[in-house]
């Protein structure tokens, strides 16, 4: 069986806080890019994705990975969810998403709209997967 991720208990009705955040994220995310701040807006893209993932796992089972390492998260939502073509595409995703968090964080390399152009078109993907199961 797969491995257990570090999770903690989250009452499934709070899932709608978590959409309510990740969509302040997402908005945030609108902003910043309006005014070419690709690295803030790249930050709230990843920001936003996590927060839409943990809207998911707490509607579907009641937890939320919870940790550092948020590459979890898509493991705990591979664990909840069935593996139908849609989520293995919407977590594949959430991957990409999560690959970037690194580099327009903490690694000093600045953002061009290209990048934040990338990351957009698969927030908006997986915004919209996500609302249908958490929203």
């Amino acid at each position: 069986m797969g491995t257990r991720t570090n999770r903690r208990a989250v009452e499934r009705h709070r899932a709608t806080d978590y959409l309510n955040v990740a969509d302040s994220f997402y908005l945030g995310a609108e902003v910043a890019a309006e005014f070419e701040h690709w690295n803030a807006a790249g930050v709230l893209i990843v920001h936003a994705a996590i927060a839409f993932a943990d809207a998911v796992s707490i509607r579907i089972g009641g937890v939320k990975s919870q940790g550092d390492n948020h590459y979890d998260t898509i493991a705990l939502l591979e664990g909840l969810i069935a593996r139908e073509e849609r989520t293995v595409t919407a977590l594949n995703q959430l991957r990409h998403i999560i690959d970037h968090k690194n580099v327009v964080s903490y690694s000093g390399e600045l953002f061009e709209r290209r990048d934040v152009d990338q990351l957009w078109k698969l927030l908006i993907r997986f915004r919209s997967w996500a609302l249908e199961i958490a929203g």
